[in-house]
């Protein structure tokens, strides 16, 4: 641990103004379309020195955190230093699953919010695992990126267009990998549409639909702690797309968005905001506070259109507040055929009948021609230690990978923060009538030259 009080310093200087930023952000909602001057120098394609091993530290251990846990012990090559929870049983519980699995004993880092500070002052961490509210995401990157260590962070990575420039910046200026943890993007189904693709089955890539919708209204029952406990205050206070990194992610790789395309602008709708109140009339005694509320600000179905600079359209859909089975969508369509999820559908000129959709049993065949490498060696083994069908898994084998042997990561900053800010400027789209917004170039002309996301082997 490095005793350093000039380090220790400088880590409390930048936590005060990383907050003083945030909390600017939240307020102003600027959008940043034009280019930022650049203070470092493009993290496109980055690759640091080879890991041998992989000393990883965690920010919040709770349902998703402490998920990561236990999957990160199953992963060769990785060793988890620390741990830090302002929720003490959360820690301990991380730190007890570590130790019964045959791991060293993590140092815990409990109390408070802001602990984490301490934990990243230490020298034995290659990487910090974020899964903490959203509000803490971008300052916690920032503050690691800052200590010298990588930011793995679970989505959206950003709520704010200026909290998405801070995450590219601090990343270019320290030459450190900011990295959004999308899991979907390693889902079976998504990583073989990626190599269709690839290959060139759907011919030129006309228009994509991603959507968010899961019913996730009982979240509102955690009221003291847990996710309902901070995210139902979102849908008091902000109106527009907040969650659209888990459709939009794998449409956006499908297009090479930030490798040869771009986002270019964008337009937004919300229906009205009724179905929580709704919720809280029927589950909650009236005096409850999620019954005080005055107004429940976002609506409950949100969509949002983007252009891109090739000119391709995508549509996104948000909605967690009605009762509709879970969609991603997961649609994508070019000149020679379609793709489409939930159900899993496809239609390909030239291998039957452009009228009707092939799926069921039909579609075996594409799995046995498709299929990704990564998931044909690794999806069984992936799906046993779970995630989400595999994905998580996967996830994170893959990214650890990359890191051991020196290449880059599947995603960058500039994907976490072209993915995230259709959150916040969805919000400026909706509450101006619908008008359009400009998507800033996070890339700064990078995406221009920057080299499509290959499929490994």
């Amino acid at each position: 641990m490095s005793t350093s009080s000039n380090r220790r310093d400088f880590l409390k200087t930048l936590s005060v103004a990383g907050a003083g930023l945030t909390a600017a952000s939240l307020a102003t909602r600027q959008t940043r379309a034009a280019v930022s001057p650049q203070t470092g120098k493009s993290v496109m394609g980055l690759v640091v020195d080879p890991l041998e091993t992989v000393r990883v530290a965690f920010i919040g251990v709770g349902s998703r955190g402490g998920g990561h846990v236990g999957r990160m012990l199953k992963v060769e090559g990785v060793e988890i230093t620390a741990i830090c929870d302002s929720h003490a049983p959360a820690a301990e519980g991380a730190r007890a699953r570590c130790v019964k699995a045959g791991h060293p004993e993590p140092r815990l880092y409990v109390g408070s919010d802001t602990v984490y500070r301490e934990m990243l002052e230490c020298d034995d961490i290659d990487v910090v695992l974020i899964a903490t509210p959203w509000k803490w995401h971008t300052p916690q990157c920032i503050h690691a990126m800052e200590s010298g260590k990588h930011a793995l962070v679970e989505v959206p990575a950003a709520v704010t267009v200026e909290e998405c420039w801070q995450l590219v910046d601090t990343a270019e200026r320290t030459q450190k990998n900011c990295m959004m943890l999308e899991n979907v993007n390693y889902g079976r189904d998504e990583l073989m549409v990626l190599n269709m693709c690839r290959q060139g089955l759907f011919g030129d890539l006309l228009h994509g639909e991603a959507a968010y919708i899961h019913d996730l209204r009982f979240q509102m029952k955690s009221v003291e702690r847990g996710t309902g406990s901070w995210r139902t205050h979102q849908y008091i206070k902000r109106n527009g797309n907040l969650y659209p990194t888990h459709g939009l992610g794998p449409i956006a790789q499908y297009m090479n968005i930030n490798r040869g395309d771009r986002f270019d602008y964008l337009s937004s709708v919300s229906s009205p905001a009724l179905g929580r109140a709704a919720y809280a009339a029927d589950k909650f005694p009236p005096n409850h506070k999620w019954n005080q509320v005055k107004k429940w600000n976002c609506g409950d179905m949100n969509t949002t259109m983007i252009k891109t600079a090739l000119g391709r359209s995508i549509m996104v859909q948000w909605d967690e507040t009605s009762p509709r089975p879970y969609d991603r969508l997961n649609l994508i369509q070019g000149t020679k055929g379609t793709f489409a999820g939930y159900p899993n559908r496809i239609v390909v000129e030239g291998r039957g009948s452009t009228h009707r959709w092939t799926q069921g049993a039909g579609l075996q065949p594409y799995y046995e021609e498709f299929d990704h490498p990564l998931w044909k060696r690794w999806g069984a083994e992936a799906k046993k230690v779970g995630g989400h069908g595999g994905m998580d898994a996967l996830m994170l084998w893959r990214l650890i990978y990359c890191l051991r042997n020196g290449e880059p990561l599947d995603q960058d900053v500039y994907d976490a923060a072209a993915w995230s800010v259709i959150g916040p400027l969805s919000e400026k789209s909706v509450a101006d009538r619908s008008n359009s917004v400009d998507v800033p170039d996070f890339t700064r002309g990078a995406w221009k030259t920057g080299k499509p996301l290959g499929i490994v082997s």
